[in-house]
């Protein structure tokens, strides 16, 4: 039985298809891990929003009944108006500790939508990494199986274009 002699090209063929294996297997791990991070931190936004309102409502609250109070104090002694006006005072100090607090909350929501925004670019990059990549490995697959270079070729360019996007997915070039 005479043995076919092995091109020396196939060696190649499946040294790079190990390579892109391995990169689509670390795109899919680092791209999950990211995803992972984009909805805690879009939840983390939610519940931060969620408290804005709350505050918010407060707030309006202690502005209505201070309102209240204003029209209430007309045509009053001036005992009366004095006690009006203290609890109208007190409500004032309640907005304001409500408005800074609102600002400091806005501001937190808002570092959490960036953070989501940073890790679905991420995550987004080693998607498509993975793509370019299991077409890569698809493609040296069909050319290993039909002994034909220029699939292999055609893969390769696949590949660099995944390995750009695997790459791109942890420096956020472009």
């Amino acid at each position: 039985m005479a043995e076919d002699k092995k091109e020396a090209w196939v060696n190649y063929l499946a040294l790079s298809t190990v390579v892109f294996a391995v990169c689509a297997t670390l795109a899919t791990f680092k791209g999950g891990g990211y995803s992972t991070q984009s909805i805690m931190n879009q939840s983390k936004a939610s519940d931060n929003w969620a408290y804005y309102q709350a505050k918010n409502i407060k707030e309006d609250l202690y502005k209505l009944q201070s309102e209240k109070l204003e029209m209430d104090k007309i045509d009053k002694d001036l005992k009366t108006v004095n006690l009006y006006q203290n609890k109208i005072n007190d409500y004032a100090s309640k907005i304001k500790k409500y408005e800074n607090e609102k600002r400091e909350i806005k501001s937190e929501a808002e570092g959490f939508e960036n953070a989501r925004n940073q890790t679905q670019t991420h995550a987004k990059n080693f998607g498509m990494s993975v793509i370019f990549l299991q077409i890569t490995i698809l493609l040296s697959t069909i050319a290993g199986l039909l002994k034909k270079k220029y699939i292999w070729y055609i893969g390769l360019g696949s590949g660099l274009i995944g390995i750009g996007y695997f790459i791109n997915g942890f420096l956020l070039l472009a």
